[in-house]
C-alpha cells in the first residue's frame, strides 16, 4: 500500500518515505490542529491525470484559513508539490494526500507559536469500501452518533481534529457488522457518511443536501451534481429526512476515496434492488470515463502530472 523505498513532499522538499516523522510534541498530535486532502490520480492514455486538483487545494487552503494557519507555500507551489510527488514514486495512479499541521512548539491550547509544516503524501489505494462496493453496494448503519454542527465546528473545513466523529460513527458500524455509518446531523435530517457526501434516487429525480445539514462540500459531490445535470437529470439540493433514505429507489455515497459507491442496504432495509440502480450506474459509468480522460468534455478537471 504504501512506497516504503518512496518519496514524501515535507517542507519544501523530497524526503525519502522512512523520514516523515514529526516530534512527539507537536501540537497536531495533541489537539488535532491539521486540515488536510484527499485527492486521485487516474491513468489515463496520456499518462497519469490528477482529478480537480485545482479545487481540492483551493479548499485546502481555505480549510487552512478557517483554522488560521497561514501556509507557507502559494496554491501553484502545492499543486507543483503534488505532482512532483507523484513523479518522484512513477506512479500510474495514486492516492494524494497534503497535510498542512501545527507543528513542535508550545503545548498549551493556543497554537499561535507552533509553526505550521506541510506534507505531501502518495501511495497505491484502491477502492475505499472494496472492488466489491462499486457494484454491489454496501451495508450502512445510521450511527447514534450525530454530525457535529456548523456553530461548533466549520464542517466546509476538512480538518484533522474534527474526524474523530467520523472515527466514533465508522467504529460503531464495524463493531455491528456494517461497511459505514450514515450520520443525522443535530436536527435529525441526513448528513453524510463518516468520509462521503450521500444522493438519493427518486425515479429520474436526483437529492443531495447542503451546508445547512453539516456535510463537508464534497469535491466529488459537486461533480456528480453536474455530470447527473449534463445528463439531463433534475438534480436538488435540500433537508433529506432519514424516511427519505429508506424510501430512495437508489442510495449512493460520493466522495475522493469513495469514489461513486452504491448503498444497498439501511439497517436491514433494502435500497432499491439492493444493488447499484440505473442511475448510480450511469453516473459511475461517466464518472470513471471523465478520470480515465476518455471525455474530451470534462478534460479541464483533468491535470496532467506530465506536462
Amino acid at each position: 500500500m504504501y512506497p516504503e523505498n518512496g518519496k514524501i513532499w515535507y517542507n519544501g522538499k523530497l524526503v525519502d518515505w522512512k523520514d516523515g516523522r514529526i516530534h512527539l510534541a507537536s501540537h497536531v498530535i495533541h489537539y488535532g490542529t491539521g486540515v488536510f486532502e484527499g485527492i486521485r490520480a487516474y491513468k489515463t492514455e496520456k499518462g497519469p491525470q490528477v482529478f480537480r486538483l485545482r479545487e481540492h487545494i483551493r479548499r485546502f487552503f481555505l480549510s487552512a484559513h478557517a483554522y488560521q494557519m497561514p501556509l507557507p507555500y502559494s496554491e501553484e507551489e502545492i499543486i507543483e508539490a503534488c505532482l512532483e510527488t507523484i513523479r518522484a514514486n512513477g506512479f500510474e495512479e495514486c492516492y494524494i494526500r497534503p497535510i498542512a499541521f501545527r507543528g513542535y512548539g508550545p503545548l498549551g491550547v493556543f497554537p499561535g507559536k507552533c509553526p505550521v509544516e506541510v506534507a505531501i503524501l502518495t501511495w497505491k489505494w484502491g477502492a475505499y469500501l472494496g472492488e466489491e462496493a462499486l457494484t454491489r453496494g454496501v451495508r450502512v448503519t445510521i450511527t447514534g452518533w450525530r454530525k457535529f454542527h456548523g456553530s461548533m465546528m466549520p464542517t466546509t473545513a476538512k480538518a484533522c481534529g474534527q474526524y474523530l466523529n467520523s472515527v466514533l460513527g465508522v467504529q460503531e458500524a464495524r463493531q455491528n457488522g456494517y461497511d459505514e455509518a450514515i450520520f443525522l446531523d443535530l436536527t435529525g435530517n441526513l448528513s453524510e457518511g463518516s468520509g462521503e457526501n450521500i444522493f438519493l434516487v427518486f425515479g429520474d429525480k436526483i437529492y443531495t443536501n447542503g451546508s445547512e445539514s453539516s456535510i463537508l462540500l464534497g469535491i466529488t459531490r459537486d461533480a456528480v451534481i453536474q455530470m447527473a445535470r449534463g445528463l439531463g437529470y433534475h438534480v436538488e439540493t435540500r433537508l433529506l429526512a432519514r424516511g427519505d433514505l429508506y424510501a430512495a429507489d437508489e442510495a449512493f455515497f460520493t466522495g475522493t476515496a469513495a469514489e461513486i459507491t452504491p448503498i444497498r442496504e439501511v439497517d436491514g432495509r433494502i435500497i432499491g434492488k439492493g444493488e447499484a440502480g440505473p442511475v448510480t450506474r450511469k453516473l459511475q459509468s461517466l464518472f470513471f470515463e471523465i478520470v480515465r480522460g476518455q471525455r474530451p468534455e470534462y478534460q479541464h478537471w483533468l491535470t496532467p502530472v506530465y506536462s
